[in-house]
């Protein structure tokens, strides 16, 4: 990428402009840039600025010393790691307390010296006769005067840069990790951490959910591990870099401060220093796993704004059925007993075919929890009684409870039980996946790996960025969104969504983007950046419905003019102009990608980018583990991909696992090459063990029968629902 480039992006981004709005917008500028190479490019600038000035600081502090030569400057200089930097500084940084600072106040400063001098010599003075002279009142023997000698001499070693650099990369590409579990506190299928009872595997290879795990374990006291490398590599190391004598006096004594060094000073940091920077690339790579499974889940295709019934099911309690018009509105809630005595049936039935017809219902949204299944095959009898059938899916439940009793549902249904806002939520899941999912804390959707254990700030933060990539990549209705919907989009704070809230209240709908102006707190530069992801149907302007820019409405108007078409004719306008060279309305503003992107958009105005809606069909004779049997073929979607595989709900309550070795016929490195959160797939059952509720399963089939084309987006595959989209969605309120 040419350094322009780059310079162009990184001013963007100082003068206030938010990662999508720059991918989108100013491509001429970047020369194209993604989002992905954008945020790396964010997170590199801002290791390098940290870097810098913690070498001004470091460069400071040493100069305080009065050591500051112009070698270590020119070493420091050069620097383009933190750990190099931190090694260098390591000798001149304030410490605590140590034996080397005992030795110096006894005055053996000097003696260390003289030893260090005498082994680059080739004098063969004798060491007892040489600390002879330091025998103090603090300094009760000769030995006392080597010993203290030797803290010297071994604290230097540990703290040279060089034999640190070493030493860490003779670990990390030698080292091995074990752990093993207390078989008296733990015996043999105790403990959910059986495969690292007895567990070895080298560092430089180890999986990241392995190493993530063992960390787990630890934390949680039932197992311990290690890392292990030939320390004899290391000490021979030292000793060839150390040792210059013949004498070999001056020889053993250098072999035992070389080894005191090593295993008391540097082994310990240096070990840390090695299995934390294997730590954080598990974390990344966790964490990168985890924001992959997310954008699929909000990416996931929509049902389609249509009146729908979201059903929570239970048993004792009964199902939770609440009513949602084409807007996502809450309209009713009824509470149903399906699975209770026959009266009860027959009531449930009858104030379901109600529902229904009063309603004009066109989709059902089940949870996926308890009585799941007999609630699907109880709503099912009642759909054959019925000469129109709404188009019935079973949804996901995971994070609706935290939804449910959270300040934002609290505050959206203030008067409701917590158990019929998890039926709005589920319901609204299906009418529009992405909307309704934005409102729940990532971590508690279930689709991540080991994510309690890594970094949490880092997890946050990309997470966030994913949240916000995904909202900005659809696009939100200006005049249905939510306010936690609209937090998302560029430029807007959530007091900005609050107050857009209001004016649409108190106003009514937007007319035109530029009516946003109006709003308290929303300047220029917030509606620079918002404008283009926000969405107007049926507005005064039939280009506030695209993805065009206001700031290019004067060149399309332009355009359109010179090729004789009206600006509210958009798709005969984007015909129209893949008959011209486009290079002929280029100029130093508006670049072909641009004019790209706008033709694009006027092909396909108010367009949904995400995909098709799909959904699995269960087999209506399997509804748990003990109907599971060896080589059945079942339908199920993937609800969680990991580093090791792929956990797919095959409708038994219990989601089974696709190991990476089980994902096709061919050595798979990466699931996500093969599946993807989401995804309609077949697969096979290999075995239950209904005791661990643990299912294994495999799609190692024929391709044509294995799984469904993953859709451009990465989500589902295609099954076209027999219900038609309506040609304009309208995005919840």
């Amino acid at each position: 990428m040419p350094v322009s480039r780059v310079t162009e992006a990184l001013k963007l981004i100082d003068e206030g402009a938010t990662v999508p709005f720059i991918a989108r917008y100013r491509k001429e500028r970047t020369g194209g840039m993604d989002e992905t190479q954008l945020r790396l490019l964010t997170e590199r600038y801002a290791y390098r600025s940290d870097l810098e000035e913690r070498r001004q600081t470091i460069l400071t502090s040493i100069d305080k010393q009065g050591k500051l030569t112009n070698t270590l400057r020119q070493a420091i200089a050069r620097c383009e790691q933190k750990t190099e930097l931190e090694d260098l500084y390591l000798p001149y940084r304030p410490r605590r307390r140590s034996r080397a600072t005992a030795a110096r106040e006894k005055g053996l400063d000097p003696l260390a010296e003289a030893i260090h001098t005498l082994n680059h010599s080739r004098q063969q003075s004798s060491l007892s006769a040489l600390a002879q002279g330091y025998v103090t009142d603090e300094v009760k023997t000769v030995d006392d005067a080597l010993s203290g000698a030797a803290d010297i001499l071994a604290e230097a070693v540990a703290e040279t840069a060089a034999y640190r650099a070493w030493c860490r990369r003779y670990s990390l590409a030698h080292g091995v990790i074990a752990s093993r579990i207390d078989a008296e506190a733990y015996p043999d299928g105790s403990t959910k951490f059986e495969m690292y009872r007895q567990y070895q595997a080298p560092l430089r290879t180890i999986a990241p959910h392995n190493l993530l795990a063992l960390y787990r374990g630890a934390a949680d006291k039932v197992l311990k591990f290690r890392l292990d490398f030939d320390q004899q590599a290391a000490l021979d190391y030292l000793e060839h870099q150390e040792i210059q004598t013949r004498s070999p006096e001056v020889r053993q004594f250098y072999r035992e401060m070389l080894r005191d060094a090593f295993m008391r000073l540097m082994k310990p940091s240096i070990t840390s220093d090695v299995l934390a920077q294997k730590k954080q690339e598990a974390d990344e790579a966790s964490i990168t796993t985890f924001e992959i499974n997310l954008r699929n889940l909000l990416l996931a295709s929509p049902a389609g704004m249509k009146p729908t019934l979201g059903v929570d099911p239970g048993f004792r309690t009964g199902c939770k059925v609440a009513v949602l018009d084409q807007t996502g509105k809450f309209l009713e809630y009824q509470a149903v007993f399906p699975h209770g005595s026959a009266s009860q049936r027959q009531a449930a039935t009858q104030t379901l075919r109600r529902l229904i017809a009063q309603y004009d219902i066109e989709l059902i949204a089940i949870g996926n929890g308890t009585a799941s299944r007999e609630t699907d095959a109880f709503v099912s009898e009642v759909l054959e009684t019925l000469d129109r059938k709404p188009v019935k899916v079973i949804v996901s439940e995971a994070g609706a409870s935290v939804y449910s009793a959270s300040p934002v549902a609290i505050a959206e249904f203030p008067d409701l039980d917590v158990t019929v806002r998890g039926a709005i939520s589920i319901g609204r899941r299906l009418q529009d996946p992405l909307a309704e999912l934005i409102k729940i804390d990532p971590k508690s959707i279930g689709v991540g790996q080991y994510q309690h254990d890594v970094d949490q700030k880092r997890l946050k933060q990309k997470l966030d960025d994913t949240v916000v990539s995904c909202v900005n990549y659809v696009g939100v209705d200006l005049n249905t969104a939510s306010r936690e919907l609209l937090a998302f989009v560029s430029g807007l704070t959530p007091a900005v969504a609050n107050n857009i809230m209001a004016y649409r209240n108190q106003n009514g709908a937007f007319a035109n983007r530029r009516e946003l102006l109006k709003v308290a707190k929303l300047g220029p530069k917030a509606f620079e950046q918002a404008a283009g992801f926000l969405r107007i149907r049926n507005g005064t302007n039939s280009l506030d419905q695209t993805a065009v820019h206001p700031e290019r409405y004067g060149d399309v108007k332009a355009i359109a003019a010179d090729v004789g078409v009206a600006i509210d004719a958009p798709q005969q306008l984007a015909v129209a102009l893949k008959q011209v060279n486009l290079d002929r309305y280029i100029t130093d503003t508006l670049g072909r990608l641009t004019l790209q992107d706008i033709v694009a958009e006027l092909e396909k105005p108010g367009r949904d980018p995400r995909a098709q809606f799909t959904y699995a069909q269960f087999r209506d004779d399997i509804n748990s583990l003990s109907d599971l049997s060896s080589g059945m073929t079942l339908e199920g979607v993937v609800t969680n991909v990991a580093n090791f595989g792929a956990f797919v709900d095959i409708g038994v309550h219990q989601d089974g696992l696709v190991h990476v070795s089980q994902m096709a016929d061919r050595f798979v490195s990466n699931p996500n090459d093969v599946v993807s959160v989401g995804q309609v797939v077949k697969v096979r059952v290999m075995d239950v063990d209904a005791a661990r509720k643990r299912i294994g399963l495999s799609m190692k089939q024929e391709r044509s029968q294995e799984r469904s084309p993953k859709s451009p987006s990465g989500g589902p595959p295609s099954r076209p629902v027999k219900v038609p989209r309506p040609s304009r969605r309208r995005e919840r309120g």
